[in-house]
């Protein structure tokens, strides 16, 4: 391990300063382009951060106080405009890379404290529990007191949560718990605590009473619900299944939404792929008749339980349901003719095969959704080569001072 200064020329895609250190590129974290540094080699093209010898222009003070120790956040000292221009460029280079042109729209921000879910680690200790955020690159786990991404409700419980899960934790592993805040409350997810037998369901079973959470499961495992956890979507209540699927923040669901339906816009069959719980398809049935495809049986259950209570009364066009894996087994050309438009919303791994079959399809319209820009560059080069022409990309920074980024493209039959 060696001290050196260098000089930092770019951020690279996962937010790490990049500079040139002879011949080889090596990767530094939390810096920014035309900022001199002191680092120390770690080998292997990457350095930690000693000092800021010449900060930049565009470099501000963090937002918590844990940045830089917790590894939840990969890039708070870069001011606003500067993090709006990097976090669009992300999206200009994944095109790039698959020869794809098109307007990239500026990014529609999120703003701080608007997280309604956040997985935290924990793991017992000698004194306690600890329970916060993996350091970068590292199995510790940094307690936090504070989290300016998620809701107030969540940030606000973090202090109870060790208190909630505490009988059900061992020294010798780390707990994952997905807390999601809901209509009803606070929805606890725990993975990977301790096996459950009967004296522990029922001490975890008193501490989710005492702690007045919606609903306290297990391993999948329900151990408590005082209330069914519910979302809203689009005037939708829906009974969110354990660990299902929500957009991360409501204001960048509501974006989404926005785009998705002036995408859509006068289609009145529409398919609703990877559907999910029903965020676009409730959103869509108040003007077309939806199908939704999904892998989870328990997210179209909740949706299909919804529609059936609720539909009547909010004037929904019919909504339909199909349980497939789209990944092994996507719906193929002769199946999607019968709609007017496709709207799609995949994993980060993206969806190349449902792609390839839509490229092979009639269907005039395809309002695409991301969370990953190189997987949907890749599904889109599919799409282009089928015939289509992509009109326009929107980036959403729903994953606020990360280096992830969702997006919205618009593909026509050309």
């Amino acid at each position: 391990m060696a001290e050196i200064d260098i000089d930092i020329h770019a951020l690279g895609a996962q937010a790490d300063g990049l500079a040139d250190v002879e011949g080889e590129t090596l990767y530094v974290p939390y810096v920014l382009p035309g900022e001199r540094v002191r680092v120390a080699t770690e080998g292997g093209g990457r350095a930690s951060l000693l000092k800021i010898v010449t900060p930049s222009p565009e470099r501000v003070s963090p937002a918590c106080r844990h940045f830089m120790r917790c590894g939840g956040c990969s890039i708070q000292q870069l001011a606003p405009a500067g993090y709006a221009v990097w976090k669009r460029e992300q999206v200009e280079a994944a095109l790039r890379a698959r020869g794809i042109e098109t307007e990239v729209a500026p990014l529609l921000l999120t703003a701080p404290r608007s997280r309604r879910r956040a997985t935290f680690a924990a793991t017992r200790t000698k004194k306690g529990v600890t329970v916060g955020y993996y350091e970068r690159g590292s199995h510790e786990i940094v307690a936090i007191s504070e989290c300016p991404l998620v809701v107030p409700e969540i940030e606000q419980f973090v202090a109870r949560l060790g208190e909630l899960v505490l009988p059900g934790l061992s020294r010798r592993t780390r707990a994952s718990i997905l807390v999601t805040s809901t209509l009803n409350g606070l929805d606890v997810a725990v993975t990977g605590g301790k096996p459950l037998d009967g004296p522990l369901r029922a001490e975890l079973g008193q501490r989710a009473q005492a702690a007045n959470v919606a609903r306290l499961s297990w391993d999948d495992e329900i151990l408590a619900e005082r209330r069914l956890p519910e979302i809203d979507l689009s005037g939708l209540r829906v009974g969110l299944p354990v660990k299902g699927f929500l957009q991360p923040t409501a204001e960048g669901e509501t974006a989404l939404v926005r785009l998705v339906r002036e995408g859509v816009g006068r289609a009145r069959h529409v398919v609703d792929l990877f559907a999910g719980c029903g965020t676009f398809s409730a959103a869509l049935a108040g003007g077309a008749s939806v199908h939704a495809v999904e892998g989870e049986k328990k997210a179209l259950a909740a949706l299909e339980r919804a529609v059936h209570r609720q539909g009547p009364d909010l004037g929904l066009k019919p909504v339909t349901i199909e349980t497939r894996d789209l990944a092994r087994r996507p719906l193929l050309a002769d199946e999607l003719k019968k709609f007017d438009a496709i709207v799609i919303d995949p994993p980060r791994a993206g969806a190349f095969a449902q792609a390839e079959e839509i490229a092979r399809s009639d269907v005039p319209l395809v309002v695409s959704v991301s969370c990953n820009p190189a997987t949907f560059a890749r599904d889109a080069r599919a799409l282009l080569d089928g015939g289509y022409r992509l009109e326009g990309v929107t980036p959403i920074d729903q994953f606020l001072w990360s280096a992830h980024v969702e997006l919205v493209g618009i593909f026509r039959r050309a």
